[in-house]
């Protein structure tokens, strides 16, 4: 080691070169291996699409007939509550899960149980919905 201006150095020039890079990449910790990993199985977490607010879709049922749904969400972490309405109904959400940009929940309406599976973006959320032997697709939009 030599004496530097602002204290002591190491002398990487006296030693061969794997040996100087060791010397300044960081060595294996388990800490600080522990926290990386954390943070990894987190990140979905931290980077999880926003749906709480309302959401207005307008579609038509695989019978023909127009509809309305308006859905009131709520994300708390990887927890979606809130409800979905009708013009007949306002039903509680179950099992409301996100998972980064992925929502996915059911309802009881008054037809029956809906399942709901969606892919969110900045103002809108693309739903996959069945219900009995009925699949269609939804669109709903941001209420502003």
């Amino acid at each position: 080691m030599r004496l530097g201006e602002g204290g002591v150095e190491p002398n990487t020039a006296s030693r061969p070169a794997s040996q100087a890079a060791n010397s300044i990449c960081l060595r294996y910790n388990p800490l600080t291996m522990k926290t990386i990993l954390l943070t990894l199985l987190m990140l979905p977490l931290l980077m999880a699409a926003d749906v709480t607010g309302k959401w207005k879709a307008e579609f038509t049922t695989p019978d023909g007939t127009p509809r309305v749904n308006t859905f009131t969400l709520k994300s708390e972490g990887d927890r979606v509550t809130g409800t979905v309405a009708g013009t007949q109904d306002e039903t509680p959400i179950q099992n409301g899960k996100l998972n980064g940009d992925e929502v996915s929940f059911s309802a009881e309406r008054p037809f029956g149980r809906f399942e709901y599976k969606g892919k969110v973006s900045a103002n809108e959320i693309k739903f996959k919905v069945s219900f009995g032997d009925n699949n269609f697709d939804i669109t709903a939009k941001r209420v502003p």
